[in-house]
């Protein structure tokens, strides 16, 4: 870590938050951007609780931790937030229409030279470049749950993306202790490309009947060495998110291999998206 940056973060749900946190700890000063005070609120708490588990595994002392969440600062006007900063990360919901709202205003607001960056897992970097004047400074940066945790982070190239653009965002990404891989702008790129369809073919799996829920991901758990069977991932991601990503592959590919299987659609319809919602493939 060279030098401090200043960097604004669009959303404070999980992903912004633990982008947020993670900058913080790498000793960058964080504009945490949110739309409305009890989502900003809900945002910093998160940050505060994650900070507080290392102090009690004792990895980080309270006073790294509370001068780490001092450099975070919740705001609730996002075109005064990046007015001054030099990277700007969005990380709402995978919504490209909303995205590209938001990089259309971030166009105007930010300053030359900042790096536009968003935390899509999927959709086209081109895409949401084509909202701004300035297609060359937007550059995918996919963070993977949980930020503070996990070390990857998969940079995406859009169309016209420098490859200026691209040294300086792997380098920040470096900066901050996470680990980049480099992927080109077709959707999902690397990680869900070849994720989605394994967590969809396990649902199918379950579907016709081949195996119990358990079995599936024991199988695919100690059989590949895999952290968690795919079931329990797609639980833990969000089933609504994997329908999502699925469906969005579909329509950009025409390719069947990604089309969704029914009873992930039907849970979705339910409400049985997960952990967050307290049931999915399993009930938490």
């Amino acid at each position: 870590m060279t030098e401090s940056l200043k960097v604004a973060v669009i959303g404070a749900g999980t992903m912004g938050n633990g982008i947020a946190q993670t900058f913080a700890a790498a000793g960058h000063t964080v504009n945490l951007v949110e739309v409305a005070q009890d989502g900003l609120d809900r945002g910093l708490a998160t940050i505060r609780k994650s900070l507080d588990r290392f102090v009690k595994k004792e990895k980080m002392t309270q006073e790294q931790t509370d001068e780490i969440f001092a450099r975070v600062t919740g705001s609730l006007d996002m075109e005064g937030a990046v007015a001054d900063v030099d990277m700007v990360i969005e990380a709402v919901f995978e919504n490209e229409a909303v995205k590209k709202e938001i990089f259309k205003k971030l166009d105007k607001a930010a300053p030359a030279g900042c790096i536009l960056a968003t935390n899509t897992s999927s959709i086209s970097i081109t895409s949401i470049a084509s909202a701004t004047s300035r297609p060359q400074d937007v550059v995918g940066m996919h963070f993977m749950n949980p930020v503070p945790l996990m070390k990857l982070v998969e940079l995406i190239r859009g169309e016209k993306t420098t490859d200026e653009v691209v040294a300086r965002t792997k380098a920040i990404a470096e900066g901050v202790g996470k680990t980049v891989g480099v992927a080109e702008d077709y959707a999902g790129f690397i990680a869900n490309r070849i994720l989605m369809p394994m967590i969809n073919e396990a649902a199918f799996s379950l579907y016709e009947g081949i195996a119990t829920r358990e079995d599936i991901d024991i199988i695919m758990k100690l059989g590949m060495n895999h952290p968690m069977g795919p079931l329990t991932l797609a639980d833990f991601i969000g089933i609504d998110v994997c329908v999502n990503i699925l469906d969005y592959m579909y329509e950009q590919f025409g390719d069947p291999k990604f089309r969704c299987a029914p009873n992930m659609r039907r849970m979705v319809q339910a409400g049985k998206l997960g952990r967050k919602s307290g049931e999915g493939f399993y009930a938490y």
